[in-house]
């Protein structure tokens, strides 16, 4: 990562959908991402997807309203960040891989620890394919596999004492001054 992340995102239309539904998803997507709709999206969820919203009138006219994201979407900041293209590492090849490993923790087939340590795996084959293969934009770097490396540097943290404690609720100013 450089400065930032922006997760793109992407559509996957599985092609064992049949051919009218697949057609539907199609006109459906050109829809969501067509002018007026995108530029309604960006007013509602703060998603820019076209360089058009970003430098539209009504945009220009609310701009002073975000605190700077659209100078920040018009400026050269922006190409600091990862770059788009190819999801990082590549998600409709992982996405294939969620559903029926999480099934087998749902059905009790395996436990959510035993389905998640296999997924994991999957996963992790996955991405060494595609760093082997040479993926064009923000290829995969993957560590060596160290089964003792919980809780050390750079290694995932060991599990809390207490997983689940009593939620808090914080003052707004409280949470306002941790802010700074």
């Amino acid at each position: 990562m450089k400065l930032g992340y922006q997760d793109a995102g992407a559509w996957t239309m599985l092609t064992s959908t049949p051919l009218d539904r697949r057609k539907a998803a199609w006109l459906y997507a050109q829809f969501t991402v067509s002018k007026t709709v995108s530029l309604k999206k960006f007013f509602v969820g703060l998603t820019p997807i076209r360089k058009s919203d970003i430098d539209s009138e009504p945009v220009t006219k609310a701009a002073p309203k975000y605190g700077g994201l659209i100078e920040f979407y018009r400026s050269s900041a922006r190409e600091l960040w990862t770059p788009t293209g190819t999801n990082v590492p590549d998600y409709p090849k992982l996405a294939q891989l969620w559903w029926p490993n999480i099934s087998e923790a749902v059905t009790g087939a395996l436990s959510p620890q035993a389905a998640m340590d296999k997924l994991a795996k999957e996963m992790d084959d996955t991405m060494a394919r595609l760093e082997r293969g040479g993926m064009k934009n923000c290829a995969p770097k993957l560590n060596p596999e160290k089964p003792d490396w919980l809780g050390k540097p750079g290694g995932p943290k060991a599990k809390l004492a207490n997983e689940k404690p009593k939620g808090e609720t914080m003052s707004y100013e409280k949470l306002l001054e941790s802010w700074k």
